[in-house]
Parts: structure tokens; C-alpha cells; sequence
């Protein structure tokens, strides 16, 4: 078990427990703050606490942190949208809310657990916790990503990423109007400076390039077909951020004020395109825009 002592100087005075551990400790997210709390791993001054304690100039806090747990991800008969399907890949389309695969805070009830139920082999190139994942996409965005069924599969796919001959077209809405039919969006993401739990634009950062086109406006919103060149983590979400127009519902990127009932970022992966590995046909897949997107633009019409 880790030990963690911290003593609180007057920087720190004033905040709840679990904002200020949270900045604190950058590897470990505010909601496993709060368990540990809600755990009676974290005390003050040898005392228990709430998350919502404020902090004062002298505390001495002294945190308990269990090691990890060993993921050991089982199959689960959870229902899944297969678009495509042979003996080396299988395309889904995943729902807004679904994890890609198991991590901390997400042992079950992901994509991979649906797909070890639903078939016998995956690729083992990416090990026990990800087999078959070639790629990813958030939690909360929808759509298409591609799975590989055997080691072969996963190699070639994967390689097509590389050559950026993989093709991955997004549609989304993004706050105030573009003036702009299209455009290109050439800017290096990393870790963000301050909050490790967020990726931004920044000079020591990964290049990252973003095609994107304008389909419609709706004078404060407008709807966008995204095509990523690169693929570094939240890359259409930062670089959208970037130059000011953040997707709506974003929680992270967007802006504080969301006049929509939304439970993540309006980012749907609508279509797909791709050399099959074994025989080498050019494939496009499409996805159609799931119900949260559909509902949202009669609104913005109107």
C-alpha cells in the first residue's frame, strides 16, 4: 500500500479535500479520491473526513492507497450494434456511455467485455485488458471503430493507421458559427501543463492534424464533418476547443453554460473506410447518427 503524507501550506487553504488531492495527485482522478475518502483512507490530522471538507492552513492529511486491482476481464452478454462481421475484423458502432475497454473505475461493461462474449478469438496483441482494439473512441462519443479478430488482422489494420490510409470521418456540432467553409487545423496535443487528466495544444506535443468542413448552421451552433489525419487522444474535441468553437455538451473541453440536457459531447464516428487485411479490398462502413444527435437538430433549425 502507498503512503502519501501532505501538509497543507496557504495555497491549499480553503478548498474541498477531494478538488485540491485531486490536483495534487495527478494520477489518480477525484471520483477514486472520493471513494478512498469515503473508504477512511484518507484522514486529517489522524481523523476521518467528508469529500466536501475545506481545507485549512497546517492540516496534515495522510492518504492510504491501496495497489490496483488485477483487471481480470470476463465475457458479458451485452448487447452490441455489429455493422460488419467476417473471420478477421468486426466493425461495431458504439453507443454514446460505453467504455472501450476495462480500466480503473471501469472493470465491466465495456466493449470488450461484449466482445469476448460475443466471439471466440481476438487478436492478444494489445494483451488480456484490450484484445482485439486497434483503435479507440471516447466514452462518451459514438460510433464506428474497427476490431481485430486475429493477430494478422490487427498487424495490417493497425499499419493502415500508421499510413494514414484508414479513413475516420466524424460528424459533430460545435458552439457559435464558423464563418469558414472548411479549413485545416494543424497543431501539436500533449498533456495539458497543469491538469494531467486533460490533453491540450502545446509545443511539446504530438502533431495532430484535423480536415474539417462545415454542413450546416444555425446561427450560435454549427454542424461539422471532422476527418482526422492523425489520432492522438480527444484530438477533434482539443483542436475544435483550440480554435473556439468546443463541441457541444463537451464536459471537458466546452464551455460551463450548456443549454442542452446532454450526457457527454455531440462527436459521432459516422464512417469508416479501410484496405480489409486479407484481401485487400477498400471498404467504407457508415454509421447512421444515433437518437442524441438526431433529437438535437430540429432544435437548432428551429
Amino acid at each position: 500500500m502507498e503512503r502519501i503524507n501532505i501538509t497543507i501550506d496557504e495555497s491549499g487553504v480553503g478548498e474541498r479535500i477531494d478538488v485540491f488531492l485531486s490536483k495534487k495527485l495527478r494520477d489518480i482522478s477525484r471520483s477514486h479520491i472520493k471513494s478512498l475518502i469515503k473508504d477512511g483512507k484518507v484522514l486529517v490530522d489522524g481523523n476521518t473526513t467528508k469529500p466536501n471538507y475545506k481545507t485549512r492552513k497546517g492540516d496534515n492529511i495522510f492518504i492510504s492507497i491501496p495497489p490496483p486491482k488485477k483487471m481480470n476481464t470476463e465475457p458479458e452478454n451485452i448487447p452490441i450494434n455489429i455493422i460488419y462481421e467476417d473471420n478477421d475484423i468486426i466493425v461495431i458502432n458504439k453507443p454514446q456511455g460505453m467504455v472501450v475497454h476495462p480500466a480503473p473505475g471501469n472493470y465491466s461493461g465495456t466493449l470488450v467485455n461484449a466482445l469476448l462474449y460475443h466471439c471466440d478469438n481476438l487478436s492478444e496483441i494489445n494483451g488480456a485488458i484490450r484484445p482485439g482494439i486497434v483503435h479507440r473512441i471516447d466514452k462518451d462519443t459514438s460510433g464506428l471503430l474497427v476490431v481485430a479478430k486475429n493477430d494478422m488482422a490487427h498487424i495490417k489494420l493497425a499499419h493502415q493507421l500508421q499510413s494514414k490510409t484508414m479513413s475516420r470521418i466524424y460528424w459533430t456540432i460545435v458552439e457559435y458559427n464558423i464563418k469558414q467553409d472548411k479549413g485545416i487545423i494543424d497543431a501539436p496535443i500533449g498533456r495539458h501543463p497543469i491538469d494531467r487528466k486533460r490533453m491540450a495544444v502545446v509545443e511539446s506535443g504530438r502533431r495532430a492534424v484535423t480536415h474539417y468542413e462545415v454542413l450546416e448552421r444555425f446561427g450560435d451552433y454549427t454542424l461539422v464533418k471532422a476527418q482526422l489525419e492523425t489520432g492522438r487522444t480527444h484530438q477533434i474535441r482539443v483542436h475544435m476547443a483550440y480554435i473556439g468553437h468546443p463541441v457541444v455538451g463537451d464536459p471537458v473541453y466546452g464551455i460551463k453554460k450548456q443549454r442542452f440536457n446532454l450526457k457527454g459531447q455531440v462527436l459521432h464516428a459516422k464512417q469508416l473506410t479501410l484496405i480489409h487485411p486479407r484481401s485487400g479490398e477498400k471498404m467504407t462502413f457508415e454509421a447512421p447518427l444515433p437518437e442524441y444527435f438526431e433529437k438535437l437538430l430540429p432544435i437548432l433549425r428551429n
